[in-house]
């Protein structure tokens, strides 16, 4: 699957730092043609500068991906993609007795139904054997995480479903990576960081966190294997089976 990935074009959203950076870096290295989509136009410049290092292959545009009108306008004035990728869904602490509806229910909305307006919306500009792949998430439970795990859930159910839907010209997957030290948690300072850290290490049975380059090589074994879809990757250091 070495030279899969040569000249296809690759939609990352969310890719302005941690794993979907990580992804660019990978595709880009694999010879992809790589644009990037960013809500913050500073990371998102810091993010192709960076990135250009790697390959001149890399270009950027800065709007808020749940838009769908802008998103729209940004799709019908570029060719197809070959692979689009949402890192798009927040995280979120608290159960269902200890959060209020109002966390609960914008938990959901980020992770799912965000998720899925992008779907609905970018199924036609993808080209033929083409791939979608979405981020969930493994680790946490019920009462600690209320709202991201029914997100989760309801992303292996809209990916199963799609799956079927899309097919045979479509292929849709998703990567659901434990907690990694990546930008999603930049408003903590390093005392909370580190504390969720050691936390979380002591949950995994491989007693580390994740690497971002481990979480992203995923997504790029789903958009080389053509034979994989409708499933979720656990990219968790064996949290979920623990």
């Amino acid at each position: 699957m070495e030279q899969a990935l040569q000249d296809k074009r690759i939609l990352v959203l969310g890719g302005t730092s941690g794993l979907g950076k990580q992804i660019s870096v990978q595709s880009l290295v694999a010879g992809a043609n790589v644009t990037v989509i960013g809500r913050n136009k500073t990371r998102l410049n810091k993010a192709v500068r960076d990135l250009n290092v790697v390959s001149p292959q890399v270009t950027g545009e800065s709007f808020d991906v749940s838009d769908q009108r802008a998103f729209k306008q940004f799709l019908n004035g570029t060719t197809k993609f070959d692979h689009i990728v949402s890192m798009l869904g927040g995280a979120m602490g608290g159960g269902f007795l200890s959060s209020s509806v109002a966390e609960i229910r914008a938990a959901i909305e980020q992770k799912f139904f965000v998720n899925l307006i992008i779907a609905q919306t970018v199924v036609p500009y993808l080209n033929e054997y083409g791939s979608l792949i979405f981020t969930g998430g493994a680790g946490g439970h019920p009462y600690d995480a209320s709202g991201a795990i029914i997100g989760n859930q309801a992303i292996k159910t809209m990916v199963e479903g799609l799956a079927v839907e899309a097919a045979p010209k479509i292929r849709v997957n998703a990567v659901a990576p434990t907690w990694t030290p990546t930008g999603l948690w930049r408003e903590l300072d390093q005392q909370n960081l580190k504390a969720n850290e050691v936390g979380m290490i002591s949950q995994i049975p491989l007693k580390r966190v994740s690497k971002p380059q481990e979480v992203a090589s995923a997504y790029l074994f789903l958009m080389q294997n053509k034979f994989v879809t409708g499933q979720v990757i656990n990219v968790d250091g064996g949290i979920s089976v623990n």
